[in-house]
Protein backbone atom coordinates (compact mmCIF):
# COMPACT_ATOMS: atom_id res chain seq x y z
CA UNK A 1 0.00 0.00 0.00
CA UNK A 2 1.75 3.00 -1.22
CA UNK A 3 1.08 6.87 -0.14
CA UNK A 4 -0.32 8.19 -3.49
CA UNK A 5 -0.62 4.79 -5.44
CA UNK A 6 -2.92 1.36 -3.78
CA UNK A 7 -4.25 -1.66 -5.49
CA UNK A 8 -8.41 -2.24 -4.28
CA UNK A 9 -9.02 -5.53 -4.54
CA UNK A 10 -12.60 -7.04 -4.89
CA UNK A 11 -14.29 -9.92 -6.72
CA UNK A 12 -11.68 -10.87 -8.52
CA UNK A 13 -10.65 -7.22 -9.87
CA UNK A 14 -8.00 -5.12 -8.71
CA UNK A 15 -8.01 -1.43 -9.15
CA UNK A 16 -4.30 0.79 -9.23
CA UNK A 17 -5.95 3.53 -7.95
CA UNK A 18 -4.02 6.72 -8.11
CA UNK A 19 -4.20 9.27 -4.99
CA UNK A 20 -2.27 11.94 -5.39
CA UNK A 21 -3.67 15.74 -4.76
CA UNK A 22 -4.40 17.37 -6.63
CA UNK A 23 -4.21 16.40 -10.19
CA UNK A 24 -2.10 12.83 -9.86
CA UNK A 25 0.64 14.57 -10.82
CA UNK A 26 3.36 11.53 -11.73
CA UNK A 27 6.71 12.45 -9.63
CA UNK A 28 9.43 9.77 -8.75
CA UNK A 29 7.10 8.25 -5.38
CA UNK A 30 3.90 7.83 -7.54
CA UNK A 31 5.63 6.14 -10.56
CA UNK A 32 7.85 4.08 -8.37
CA UNK A 33 4.35 3.04 -6.41
CA UNK A 34 2.57 2.86 -9.27
CA UNK A 35 4.93 0.38 -10.75
CA UNK A 36 5.01 -1.80 -7.60
CA UNK A 37 1.16 -2.32 -7.85
CA UNK A 38 1.31 -3.08 -11.60
CA UNK A 39 3.85 -6.02 -10.14
CA UNK A 40 1.61 -7.23 -7.33
CA UNK A 41 -1.45 -7.38 -8.96
CA UNK A 42 0.38 -9.45 -12.49
CA UNK A 43 1.25 -11.83 -9.66
CA UNK A 44 -1.68 -12.18 -8.06
CA UNK A 45 -3.76 -15.46 -8.97
CA UNK A 46 -6.97 -13.92 -7.30
CA UNK A 47 -6.93 -10.93 -9.59
CA UNK A 48 -8.41 -11.63 -13.11
CA UNK A 49 -8.13 -7.83 -14.53
CA UNK A 50 -7.26 -4.86 -13.63
CA UNK A 51 -8.95 -1.04 -13.65
CA UNK A 52 -6.44 2.10 -13.59
CA UNK A 53 -8.46 4.99 -12.14
CA UNK A 54 -7.16 8.47 -11.07
CA UNK A 55 -10.71 9.51 -9.01
CA UNK A 56 -13.83 11.43 -10.23
CA UNK A 57 -12.10 14.63 -11.58
CA UNK A 58 -9.02 13.72 -12.82
CA UNK A 59 -7.03 10.29 -14.38
CA UNK A 60 -3.35 11.93 -14.12
CA UNK A 61 -2.53 15.29 -15.44
CA UNK A 62 1.01 15.01 -16.62
CA UNK A 63 4.49 14.29 -14.90
CA UNK A 64 5.29 16.52 -11.92
CA UNK A 65 6.86 19.23 -14.18
CA UNK A 66 8.14 21.30 -10.74
CA UNK A 67 10.06 18.13 -9.75
CA UNK A 68 11.52 17.59 -13.23
CA UNK A 69 13.05 21.41 -13.72
CA UNK A 70 15.24 21.14 -11.28
CA UNK A 71 16.29 17.70 -12.11
CA UNK A 72 20.41 17.94 -13.80
CA UNK A 73 21.12 16.01 -16.67
CA UNK A 74 23.23 13.39 -15.12
CA UNK A 75 20.00 12.59 -13.06
CA UNK A 76 17.14 12.97 -15.79
CA UNK A 77 18.75 9.74 -17.46
CA UNK A 78 18.22 7.71 -14.01
CA UNK A 79 14.83 9.30 -14.26
CA UNK A 80 13.79 8.80 -17.67
CA UNK A 81 14.49 5.15 -16.93
CA UNK A 82 12.14 5.43 -13.84
CA UNK A 83 9.56 6.70 -16.69
CA UNK A 84 9.95 3.81 -19.04
CA UNK A 85 10.12 1.50 -16.11
CA UNK A 86 6.57 2.13 -14.60
CA UNK A 87 4.89 2.17 -18.05
CA UNK A 88 6.31 -1.22 -19.06
CA UNK A 89 5.49 -3.08 -15.37
CA UNK A 90 1.91 -1.67 -16.54
CA UNK A 91 1.91 -2.38 -19.92
CA UNK A 92 3.26 -5.81 -19.32
CA UNK A 93 0.63 -6.73 -16.76
CA UNK A 94 -0.61 -9.79 -17.88
CA UNK A 95 -4.51 -9.47 -17.79
CA UNK A 96 -6.87 -7.46 -19.05
CA UNK A 97 -6.32 -4.00 -17.89
CA UNK A 98 -8.66 -0.61 -18.12
CA UNK A 99 -7.81 2.62 -18.24
CA UNK A 100 -11.54 4.66 -16.41
CA UNK A 101 -10.16 8.21 -17.62
CA UNK A 102 -11.98 10.96 -15.69
CA UNK A 103 -10.80 15.00 -16.30
CA UNK A 104 -7.49 15.18 -17.27
CA UNK A 105 -4.74 12.29 -19.12
CA UNK A 106 -2.08 14.87 -19.91
CA UNK A 107 1.49 13.80 -20.81
CA UNK A 108 2.37 11.39 -18.47
CA UNK A 109 -1.18 10.57 -17.65
CA UNK A 110 -2.17 9.88 -21.66
CA UNK A 111 0.96 7.67 -22.03
CA UNK A 112 -0.37 5.62 -18.87
CA UNK A 113 -3.76 5.12 -20.39
CA UNK A 114 -1.91 4.21 -23.10
CA UNK A 115 -0.74 1.04 -21.24
CA UNK A 116 -3.98 -0.54 -20.80
CA UNK A 117 -5.72 -2.73 -23.26
CA UNK A 118 -9.16 -0.63 -23.15
CA UNK A 119 -9.80 2.86 -22.38
CA UNK A 120 -13.32 4.29 -21.14
CA UNK A 121 -13.44 7.77 -20.51
CA UNK A 122 -15.79 10.38 -19.47
CA UNK A 123 -18.00 12.67 -21.70
CA UNK A 124 -15.57 15.64 -20.33
CA UNK A 125 -11.77 14.18 -20.07
CA UNK A 126 -9.27 15.74 -22.49
CA UNK A 127 -6.24 14.06 -23.63
CA UNK A 128 -3.27 14.97 -25.16
CA UNK A 129 0.61 15.12 -25.01
CA UNK A 130 1.97 18.84 -24.40
CA UNK A 131 5.09 18.00 -24.03
CA UNK A 132 6.50 20.28 -26.81
CA UNK A 133 4.76 23.14 -25.14
CA UNK A 134 7.34 22.40 -22.35
CA UNK A 135 10.67 22.43 -24.79
CA UNK A 136 10.62 18.77 -24.57
CA UNK A 137 8.97 15.50 -26.22
CA UNK A 138 7.36 12.35 -24.76
CA UNK A 139 9.30 10.04 -22.73
CA UNK A 140 6.90 7.38 -21.40
CA UNK A 141 6.00 5.46 -24.38
CA UNK A 142 4.01 8.55 -25.87
CA UNK A 143 5.74 8.39 -29.48
CA UNK A 144 5.66 5.13 -29.67
CA UNK A 145 2.53 3.27 -28.15
CA UNK A 146 0.27 6.57 -29.55
CA UNK A 147 1.53 5.90 -32.92
CA UNK A 148 0.92 2.38 -32.59
CA UNK A 149 -2.46 2.79 -31.63
CA UNK A 150 -4.20 5.64 -33.55
CA UNK A 151 -1.34 5.89 -36.69
CA UNK A 152 1.73 7.68 -37.05
CA UNK A 153 0.35 11.04 -38.87
CA UNK A 154 -2.13 11.42 -36.05
CA UNK A 155 0.14 10.79 -33.37
CA UNK A 156 2.11 13.44 -34.87
CA UNK A 157 -0.44 15.92 -34.49
CA UNK A 158 -0.66 15.60 -31.47
CA UNK A 159 2.77 15.33 -30.32
CA UNK A 160 3.59 18.50 -32.43
CA UNK A 161 1.11 20.67 -31.66
CA UNK A 162 0.63 19.92 -27.92
CA UNK A 163 -3.34 20.27 -28.32
CA UNK A 164 -5.80 18.44 -25.90
CA UNK A 165 -8.65 16.40 -27.48
CA UNK A 166 -12.04 15.82 -26.23
CA UNK A 167 -13.58 12.50 -25.41
CA UNK A 168 -15.61 12.90 -29.08
CA UNK A 169 -12.30 13.38 -30.81
CA UNK A 170 -10.48 10.55 -28.97
CA UNK A 171 -13.28 8.15 -29.69
CA UNK A 172 -13.09 8.89 -33.02
CA UNK A 173 -9.74 8.80 -33.82
CA UNK A 174 -9.05 5.48 -31.50
CA UNK A 175 -7.69 7.10 -28.57
CA UNK A 176 -9.78 6.07 -26.19
CA UNK A 177 -12.43 3.20 -27.07
CA UNK A 178 -16.05 4.46 -25.24
CA UNK A 179 -17.46 7.45 -23.68
CA UNK A 180 -19.76 7.47 -21.27
CA UNK A 181 -20.98 10.29 -18.87
CA UNK A 182 -18.68 11.04 -16.73
CA UNK A 183 -20.21 9.56 -13.42
CA UNK A 184 -20.37 6.53 -15.17
CA UNK A 185 -16.32 5.71 -15.95
CA UNK A 186 -15.47 4.16 -13.24
CA UNK A 187 -18.96 2.05 -12.81
CA UNK A 188 -18.30 0.80 -16.87
CA UNK A 189 -14.64 0.10 -16.55
CA UNK A 190 -15.60 -2.33 -13.60
CA UNK A 191 -18.24 -3.93 -15.29
CA UNK A 192 -16.26 -4.49 -18.24
CA UNK A 193 -13.07 -5.99 -15.89
CA UNK A 194 -15.71 -8.36 -13.95
CA UNK A 195 -16.54 -9.81 -17.08
CA UNK A 196 -12.87 -11.64 -16.69
CA UNK A 197 -13.32 -13.42 -13.52
CA UNK A 198 -12.94 -16.73 -13.81
CA UNK A 199 -12.41 -16.95 -17.01
CA UNK A 200 -9.34 -18.48 -19.10
CA UNK A 201 -6.49 -16.88 -17.44
CA UNK A 202 -3.86 -18.22 -19.10
CA UNK A 203 -5.33 -17.91 -22.45
CA UNK A 204 -5.90 -14.48 -21.65
CA UNK A 205 -2.36 -13.66 -20.64
CA UNK A 206 -1.02 -15.55 -24.22
CA UNK A 207 -3.11 -13.67 -26.25
CA UNK A 208 -2.36 -10.46 -24.84
CA UNK A 209 1.17 -11.47 -25.30
CA UNK A 210 0.76 -12.65 -28.72
CA UNK A 211 -0.65 -9.26 -30.07
CA UNK A 212 1.34 -6.67 -28.10
CA UNK A 213 4.86 -9.55 -29.19
CA UNK A 214 3.50 -9.15 -32.76
CA UNK A 215 3.05 -5.86 -33.00
CA UNK A 216 6.46 -5.14 -32.32
CA UNK A 217 7.69 -7.22 -35.08
CA UNK A 218 6.81 -8.71 -39.01
CA UNK A 219 4.07 -10.76 -39.76
CA UNK A 220 5.78 -13.57 -40.55
CA UNK A 221 7.29 -13.19 -36.84
CA UNK A 222 4.49 -12.09 -35.20
CA UNK A 223 2.44 -15.65 -36.76
CA UNK A 224 4.95 -17.77 -35.30
CA UNK A 225 4.61 -16.30 -31.92
CA UNK A 226 1.17 -16.01 -32.39
CA UNK A 227 1.45 -20.00 -33.32
CA UNK A 228 3.40 -20.95 -30.43
CA UNK A 229 1.13 -19.21 -28.02
CA UNK A 230 -1.43 -21.40 -29.28
CA UNK A 231 0.16 -24.38 -28.87
CA UNK A 232 1.47 -23.55 -25.56
CA UNK A 233 -2.10 -23.59 -24.04
CA UNK A 234 -3.24 -27.19 -25.09
CA UNK A 235 -0.69 -28.23 -22.27
CA UNK A 236 -2.48 -26.83 -19.95
CA UNK A 237 -5.75 -27.87 -18.02
CA UNK A 238 -8.52 -25.08 -18.68
CA UNK A 239 -7.28 -26.08 -22.70
CA UNK A 240 -8.97 -29.37 -21.87
CA UNK A 241 -12.08 -28.19 -19.59
CA UNK A 242 -12.65 -25.32 -22.19
CA UNK A 243 -13.18 -27.99 -25.05
CA UNK A 244 -14.64 -30.69 -23.54
CA UNK A 245 -16.89 -28.37 -22.21
CA UNK A 246 -17.95 -27.18 -25.75
CA UNK A 247 -18.25 -30.76 -27.34
CA UNK A 248 -20.43 -32.10 -23.97
CA UNK A 249 -22.28 -28.03 -23.97
CA UNK A 250 -21.26 -27.58 -20.93
CA UNK A 251 -20.20 -24.46 -18.64
CA UNK A 252 -16.69 -24.47 -18.49
CA UNK A 253 -14.97 -24.11 -14.84
CA UNK A 254 -11.54 -22.93 -15.50
CA UNK A 255 -9.05 -23.41 -12.51
CA UNK A 256 -5.90 -21.06 -14.17
CA UNK A 257 -3.52 -24.29 -14.73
Amino acid sequence: MGEFARVEKADGVATIRLDRPRMNALNRQVLEEVAACARQVDADPEVFAVVLYGGERVFAAGADVKEMADIPYADMSVHSQLLQDCMIAVAKIGKPVVAAVTGYALGGGCELALCADIRIAGESAKLGQPEVLLGIMPGAGGTQRLSRLIGPARAKDLIFTGRHVSAAEALRIGLVDRVVPDADVQGEALAYAAAFVGGPALALRAAKQAVDRGLETDLDTGLEVERLQFLALFATEDARIGTRAFAEKTQAKFTGR
